[in-house]
Parts: structure tokens; C-alpha cells; sequence
């Protein structure tokens, strides 16, 4: 804790509270009530992507009063900002969903720019929806302050007929409904008991999946992810992290001290032994890339390949974030990757300990029903794969999680659809095969643009039951939500005149998640020949505005979709200046 008068040689808001030149710049404080002492602490910005557009941001303006809290117990002075939010769920299976990857940049440009402009010289995150938490993340990396991060929190499962739901229920009824093997009015009621609370969807998908990932790269103080969004004891941590991020000022912890290749990679083993979303093969290579690291999506698949898949998480598996906190949240998954060895435990967290410290106090063990010991995992490798072939140059990433040894290599005729919404109407209409490969190009971060999910079309399959008897391959993403052979980040897309550009109707596709295989059976000169027929990229609608700056900037998905070169191109740290 800092007492006295902080000397601000080192720190930002020097240039806005010091001297008798920033006298205009106190006056302005003063007209906010603070006073003296205030100005003269240390100014701590607390960002919250707080929005009344879906039930996983509504809660964050509590929760940050309770940061507020922690930060003047620990003689800081907090400052409140928001940020915008996509939510998937809302954007999804529309031309809205073009947005959400794109708002991670611009959650991670406006959270630094709101620091840079006012000379913050901290930062507690407060994040509840997909891309909210690694664009908050990024901003912590790229600014490189002291930074604590902390989940909103999860979405309590609903209830019907005596079995949990959730929101990924809904979109596969919206197939079950289309086949006509669920009524109108039974589609009305699971819509309105899906989500019963605030917070963000509750399965393994990406906001769960990434808020894991806070906790194992060491941003947020372990378990603060855990507890459901409505429970009160959310407040506990929020007071606590704002605690936290003043040590952190003492001590001149900063973002990069904590996120180290070594710290990516135990993010990388929890998202795989969690099953989690595969999205976080793209957002782990954009924070790594904040600090300069070279960690792309074969670096993350690597980890996945050879991590025991043992925490049974919905949708591969049967539970939701409130079981896993309830069985001892990410902390006890931590352990059990530690009793294997897959664990960096000299890695700096939060706390101002080393995640081994932090372990080493954690009481809780696998209940073997949430989470499973790592000696008998549900099975053997992670529950994420990538894959590499002449389809997938720069690799592409599946979930396997749920999925049998059988499942997991399909061989068959591609189907090829220039977008998501042809691809949809196609499946509504039974417009396939059985045995089928369904591929959906120009959907990448650049040709969507956007890199839109296909939670909609991959639902709609697995409603019509036809989930596990076709599989799908795109340049786009699917949501976490996503089940069966469904094979994203195709690499390079098709905008970029990748080899996904250039498939057939007819053409044998080859996917092999045990090997590792996403092939097609072209021989280099056909590629070749077809490339040198391309048309070149399918013309947008997007030929201004926010979307199209994106796509024009927006560089390979291997590498983390990034619009700017990260750490290695910059020659200035913010903290520094």
C-alpha cells in the first residue's frame, strides 16, 4: 500500500497533476469533486465494457464500483471509462456479426487511447463478452502499465424439464424447429428459461474460454473468473483486484512482466484441457504479439496436440462455468496440469506471486466429475487441434472436444458456398449431402470482412441431425458453441488468394484431426493452374467506414487477425514516455 505523497518521477499522470504549469489540468479535477491528496495519488484507469446490448455486459457498472473500492483502500484514485461491446450472441447469423471480431481492435484502440490522453498509470479490465476480454487484454499488453483483468462473470444456467440450458439450446432448437421436430410453442418457452440471469453464455465458448485464460496467464487474480455473474461475492474480487493493481504500482509489475512465452503457453494448456473455444487460437497470438512474442496458431496447437483433454464442459461435455467454480474453478485445473508437468510455474500473476506461490495455497482437487484427475482424462490430447495441408498453408484449428476417435477424420466431396447466409439457406432447404464437405470461403478477416461466426448454419446442422455426417470448413470462425467437425481460420483465406479460393464443387477434401490433415486432392500444378484462372478477391459491400479500414489493415488469422505490427514495430513503451 502507498502511503504519502507518491513520487510520480516514473509515473504517467505526472504530465496531467505535477507542477504549476498543469494547473488547468487540476482544475478540472477539482470540478469532479477531488480534491489535494486525490490528485497527488496514483490515477488508475478502471475500463469496463458496460453496455445494455446483452445480459454479459449489464452487470460490469456494479462490479466496477467494487474496483473502485479496492483502489482507494489502496490509497489510489480511480477513474471510470467504458468501452463499446459486440455481443456475439446478439450479432450473430447476421451481417452484425461482421463487427465482432473488428470490435476486439477497437475495444483495444479506445482503452489506450483513453489511457494515452489522460496519463493513467494503471488499468483494471473489466470485460464480459467474446471479444471484449482479449481486446481489454491487448490494451493491458500494448500499454504495458500495471494491470489486473477481471471477468464479469458467467450467465446462471436455465432450467426446463429438469435439465440445464443454455443460449446454445436455443440456436439448435431454431434447426430442430425448421425440421419440424419442435413446436412453436415449445421453441417460445426454451427461449424464455435459456438465460436467466446476467452474464455471459455459460458454456466452454469464447468468453468463458478467454476468461480462463486471464486467470492462467496470470492478468487476473486466480479464481476471479469463476463466480456467476448475479452472485455478490463478484464484488470481493473487484475490491481486491483494485487492491491488487496498486501493489502492482509499487512493485512496477507491468503487463509484460506477467504475459512471457512461458505464460501463453499455460493459457494455451488450460483453453485445451478445458476444451475450450477454438477462437483462442487467434486471440492468444494477438496478446502475444502486444509483447512482441512470437507465438502464432502452430505455437498454440503445438500445446493443444499434446495436452489431456479432462474438464467435461459443455458443448462437448455436460457442464457450465457455475459447475467448474463450484468444482474449484481454473486454479484446480491448474493443479492437475502441474501434477503432469505442464505447468511454467516461475510465471509473475496479479498478485505479485508467481503462479506456483498461488497454486501452492489452493486447497481444492478434482471432484472427477467436473473436472477430471489428469492421470484419467476424458481423453488423452487437448480438445482443440490445428491442422496444416495443401487447403490450410497457414493452418486452420477444430474442436474435438466430445468428439470420438471415429469422428475425428472425414474424407468427402466438397459443397462450396461463397458465404454464410448461401450456406444457410442451402442447409434450412437440405440443399447437401450426407458425407458431404461443406466449404464457406471468403469469410475471413479480410474477405468477410469481419470473420464472422457460423454458430447459425453449424446449429441448424446439428438440430436437422445431421451434425456428425457432414463436415464444414471455412476462412470465418465458428463460435464456441460449435460442435462437430467443423474446421475454422482456413489459412491463408480467400480474399488473400488462398487455396480455399480455389476448391471445386467435387473435390475430395481430406480432414484428419488425429494427424493433424486439412488436404485436398489437387496436385500442386492444378493449384497452380487455378490460381493463375482466380478472378481475384469477391467484391464487398463494405467500401467505407469502419469495416472497410479494418479489412484493408487486417493481417493473417496464423498470426492473430492484428491491424497494427504490435511490440516488434514500436519504438516508444507508453509507461516510459
Amino acid at each position: 500500500m502507498l502511503k504519502g505523497k507518491t513520487d510520480k518521477t516514473n509515473l504517467p499522470s505526472r504530465h496531467v497533476t505535477e507542477g504549476p504549469s498543469r494547473a488547468p489540468h487540476r482544475s478540472y479535477f477539482y470540478a469532479m469533486g477531488l480534491d489535494e491528496e486525490a490528485i497527488a495519488q496514483p490515477w488508475v484507469g478502471v475500463a469496463t465494457c458496460w453496455n445494455e446490448a446483452a445480459p454479459c455486459n449489464i452487470a460490469l457498472n456494479r462490479q466496477a464500483q467494487a474496483v473502485k473500492l479496492g483502489v482507494k483502500k489502496g490509497m489510489g484514485t480511480p477513474r471510470e471509462f467504458t468501452t463499446i461491446t459486440v455481443t456475439d450472441g446478439i450479432a450473430m447469423g447476421h451481417e452484425g456479426m461482421r463487427s465482432s471480431l473488428a470490435s476486439r481492435e477497437a475495444i483495444a484502440d479506445t482503452v489506450e487511447l483513453t489511457m494515452r490522453g489522460h496519463c493513467y498509470d494503471a488499468i483494471v479490465g473489466l470485460a464480459g463478452c467474446d471479444k471484449s476480454l482479449p481486446g481489454m487484454m491487448m490494451a493491458m499488453v500494448r500499454l504495458n502499465t500495471p494491470s489486473v483483468f477481471i471477468y464479469g462473470g458467467s450467465i446462471l444456467p436455465g432450467r426446463l424439464n429438469g435439465q440445464d440450458v443454455t443460449v446454445q439450446d436455443v440456436f439448435e432448437a431454431v434447426g430442430k424447429h425448421q425440421a419440424g421436430n419442435m413446436s412453436d410453442a415449445e421453441l417460445e418457452v426454451l427461449e424464455r428459461v435459456a438465460c436467466p440471469s446476467a452474464g455471459a453464455c455459460g458454456g466452454q465458448f469464447t468468453a468463458n474460454t478467454m476468461a480462463c485464460v486471464s486467470e492462467a496467464v496470470g492478468l487476473a487474480l486466480l479464481n476471479s473468473s469463476g463466480a456467476p455473474a448475479p452472485y455478490e461475492s463478484r464484488d470481493h474480487y473487484g475490491v481486491a483486484s483494485g487492491e491488487a493493481v496498486m501493489n502492482l504500482i509499487e512493485k512496477n509489475i507491468r503487463a509484460r512482466d506477467i504475459v512471457t512465452r512461458k505464460s501463453l503457453e499455460n493459457a494455451a494448456r488450460v483453453v485445451a484441457c478445458t476444451g475450450g473455444s477454438t477462437n483462442a487460437g487467434l486471440h492468444l497470438p494477438a496478446i502475444a504479439a502486444e509483447a512482441g512474442i512470437d507465438f502464432d496458431l502452430f505455437d498454440v496447437c503445438d500445446i493443444f496436440r499434446d495436452t489431456p483433454y479432462f474438464v467435461d464442459l459443455k458443448p462437448g461435455g455436460q457442464y457450465v462455468a457455475k459447475d467448474l467454480y463450484e468444482a474449484g474453478g481454473v486454479p484446480v485445473v491448474m493443479k492437475e496440469l502441474r501434477k503432469a508437468g505442464l505447468m511454467h510455474e516461475d510465471c509473475m500473476t496479479a498478485s505479485g506471486r508467481e503462479i506456483g506461490e498461488e497454486l501452492d495455497m489452493i486447497k481444492g482437487e478434482a471432484d472427477g466429475k467436473v473436472i477430471y484427475p489428469v492421470e484419467t482424462p476424458i481423453t488423452a490430447t487437448g480438445g482443440v487441434v490445428g491442422l496444416k495441408g495443401n487447403l490450410a498453408p497457414e493452418g486452420a484449428i477444430v474442436k474435438v472436444a466430445g468428439m470420438s476417435t471415429q469422428e475425428q477424420t472425414f474424407t468427402g466431396p466438397a459443397r462450396v458456398f461463397e458465404c454464410e447466409e448461401d450456406a444457410f439457406e442451402a442447409v434450412k432447404a437440405r440443399q447437401y449431402e450426407e458425407g458431404e464437405v461443406i466449404v464457406i470461403r471468403n469469410e475471413g478477416p479480410s474477405g468477410g470482412p469481419g470473420m464472422r461466426e457460423m454458430l447459425a448454419t453449424t446449429a441448424a446442422l446439428s438440430g436437422q441431425g445431421m451434425g456428425k455426417k457432414v463436415a464444414l470448413i471455412t476462412d470465418g470462425r465458428f463460435s464456441g458453441a460449435t460442435r462437430g467437425f467443423c474446421v475454422g481460420h482456413v489459412g491463408p483465406e480467400a480474399a488473400h488468394g488462398g487455396p480455399i479460393a480455389l476448391v471445386e464443387n467435387g473435390d475430395m477434401i481430406t480432414l484428419n484431426a488425429i494427424t493433424g490433415e486439412l488436404s485436398v486432392d489437387l496436385s500442386d500444378e492444378e493449384l497452380a493452374e487455378r490460381k493463375a484462372n482466380w478472378k481475384g478477391p469477391r467484391e464487398t459491400i463494405y467500401a467505407s467506414g469502419a469495416l472497410w479500414k479494418y479489412a484493408q489493415l487486417v493481417g493473417s488469422t496464423r498470426l492473430g487477425a492484428l491491424t497494427h505490427p504490435g511490440a516488434k514495430g514500436e519504438k516508444h513503451i507508453y509507461m516510459d514516455l
